[in-house]
């Protein structure tokens, strides 16, 4: 059989926050499996005391969704952040869905960082993607757009916030605190232009070679139509 592949690149759909209905159905996506870091695990760097272990685990409501935080999180590489993989692959979802919320940042590119310096990104960047895989071997992807969907889990007094996704966690470690900076995570929602079809598998690719952002990844949320 001649093998179908039909690539197509969709924006992520954001607007105003709504409150979690009880009438939405929502099924957490385990990365559990996949993990390459832990939220305890001294991030980025590594420098002592950068974690998101003040980050509550278990069943959370974050933004629009419900997510399950786990342990472990998925954690991609960089240009600074060599040691970390450019890809994650064949993430398990095996189920239809109208929406995939993702609870993600990236490490670098913005917080004490400022224009001219080495680990600064510029808004528009693509520092990576979520390829989301059909039963019937079709793709979509979804691509992670510096300054729209994510910025640097670091931030400062008066940084932007993504023009597309959303803020819906802010927090502190003992290395923001050292460079007088604080954290933050965000979602990013996706519409299922296919709700019909079955989600096989999501495969989350970085820019490694390309930008000093490193994005990682906290948990993900299927929402069912």
């Amino acid at each position: 059989m001649k093998r179908l592949l039909m690539i197509a690149v969709i924006g992520c759909v954001a607007g105003a926050v709504p409150r979690v209905s009880t009438e939405q159905k929502f099924s957490f996506v385990d990365l559990q499996p996949y993990a390459n870091q832990k939220r305890a695990d001294n991030l980025g760097t590594g420098a002592q005391g950068n974690n998101l272990a003040e980050l509550p685990a278990g069943e959370q409501v974050f933004g629009a969704a419900k997510f399950k935080v786990g342990e472990g999180l998925l954690q991609l590489g960089s240009k600074v952040l060599e040691k970390m993989p450019e890809k994650v692959e064949a993430i398990n979802v095996d189920r239809k869905l109208a929406k995939l919320h993702l609870l993600h940042a990236t490490c670098f590119g913005g917080g004490p960082n400022k224009p001219g310096d080495a680990w600064f990104v510029v808004d528009g960047t693509l520092i990576g993607e979520y390829r989301v895989n059909f039963e019937d071997r079709s793709a979509i992807i979804i691509p992670i757009v510096y300054g729209q969907d994510v910025r640097d889990w670091f931030y400062v007094e008066g940084e932007k916030e993504p023009s597309r996704g959303k803020v819906v966690w802010k927090g502190e470690n003992e290395r923001a605190k050292e460079v007088h900076a604080r954290i933050r995570l965000y979602v990013t929602t996706w519409e299922n232009p296919w709700p019909n079809k079955t989600v096989t598998t999501i495969d989350y690719w970085s820019k490694k070679d390309q930008t000093v952002a490193a994005p990682f990844c906290v948990a993900i949320t299927a929402e069912e139509k």
